[in-house]
């Protein structure tokens, strides 16, 4: 069943599908896709033209794919695509929905109501935001993501926390992220020169999103696939795409900007892993392997404590013995300690700390 379903979606991978987005996502394999990003129609329930202070028209969103009867037309809306998109998420997966303050809150009741479970809310604060020209509301500064497991009872899915961090300069990534808009040479303009697409998100916002929650080779899907960005930032980190347009004029430039795009090779699309996701190395297979000899006496830093190594991997100092978790907080008192950084082997004289032998293990491994 699972080689079955896996060439089901392979069938379906890196390509364009042109159609009604729920058509489109009906026809889509249960549990086939490891991650969502969903740009939908905001709904923006504009009234007549938007001009500036010189009386210039505001380029901004008219298109009817955004023009709804009412907020229960766009619930619904909302709830089937949505419903549509969890069943084809895979038990482990997550979807991303983007939007403002005209139709997010509405997004994330129905969410909620569909059985999904917010992992979080993740404010896009713009640097250059378009200015409120009317004067009569604060200028609207962010677009709001929520991120979202398939359901509450969810174990796992994917989070590349060490490598939100290192691109954080080794702090915890926050919830609000501080991107420009899609601007300048990014902005994909049409064949009269204008706006390709009026919401065109920015490649900087889903290389974080996608970096985030997805791992290479993983099937990405956008069912408001628009002109693409989802597929040229997917396609760049060695992920698959799948996107849903109804539009041929934004399919066509899509088509045409994801053919300039390469995938990185394998090692540049590496990423920092998580202390949790590398395998488990018990100190005993340290000793196994005679990295270490039983009888081997271990250091603290300073050299104040000692231990000696037993045959079965526990440690023995003066008035105890145990785990060298266990050995490392006794001499100390405490309640804990890692042992890995807290005991330490010599070498040619030198301290090592013998989480150096652990990483050797994991690198054999691997």
């Amino acid at each position: 069943m699972g080689i079955s379903l896996q060439n089901d979606i392979n069938s379906y991978c890196n390509r364009i599908l042109e159609g009604d987005s729920i058509e489109e996502l009906d026809r889509l394999p249960s549990g086939s896709v490891d991650l969502i990003f969903a740009d939908p129609p905001y709904n923006l329930q504009l009234e007549g033209e938007l001009r500036r202070p010189n009386n210039s028209r505001v380029d901004g969103v008219e298109n009817a794919w955004d023009k709804f009867s009412s907020f229960e037309a766009y619930d619904d809306f909302t709830r089937a695509w949505l419903g549509s998109c969890r069943r084809i998420l895979k038990d482990n997966g997550t979807i991303w929905v983007i939007g403002s303050y005209h139709n997010i809150f509405r997004v994330g009741t129905v969410l909620q109501d569909l059985g999904f479970w917010v992992l979080n809310d993740v404010i896009w604060r713009k640097t250059n935001p378009m200015p409120n020209f009317r004067g009569r509301r604060f200028t609207n500064a962010h677009e709001t993501m929520i991120w979202a497991g398939r359901d509450q009872d969810q174990k796992r899915y994917t989070f590349n926390y060490e490598a939100m961090k290192a691109m954080n300069d080794d702090l915890q990534m926050r919830s609000d992220w501080l991107l420009p808009i899609c601007s300048g040479g990014e902005r994909l303009k049409n064949d009269e020169g204008t706006k390709a697409h009026p919401t065109q998100k920015p490649e900087a916002l889903l290389h974080r999103v996608i970096l985030a929650s997805s791992k290479p080779g993983d099937v990405v899907l956008d069912p408001f696939f628009g002109t693409g960005t989802t597929g040229a930032v997917a396609k760049k980190l060695g992920r698959n795409f799948i996107g849903i347009e109804r539009e041929k004029a934004y399919i066509e430039v899509a088509k045409k900007r994801l053919k300039k795009i390469s995938t990185a090779d394998p090692e540049a699309l590496d990423v920092s892993k998580s202390k949790r996701a590398e395998p488990r190395v018990p100190f005993g297979s340290i000793v196994e392997r005679g990295l270490l000899e039983p009888g081997t006496v271990l250091f603290d830093p300073a050299e104040r404590w000692s231990a000696k190594v037993r045959a079965d991997g526990t440690l023995v100092c003066h008035d105890a013995t145990g785990s060298i978790h266990k050995i490392g907080a006794h001499v100390q008192g405490l309640d804990a300690c890692n042992g890995w950084t807290f005991w330490h082997f010599k070498k040619r004289g030198a301290l090592k700390p013998i989480d150096v032998l652990r990483q050797q293990v994991r690198a054999e491994m691997a």
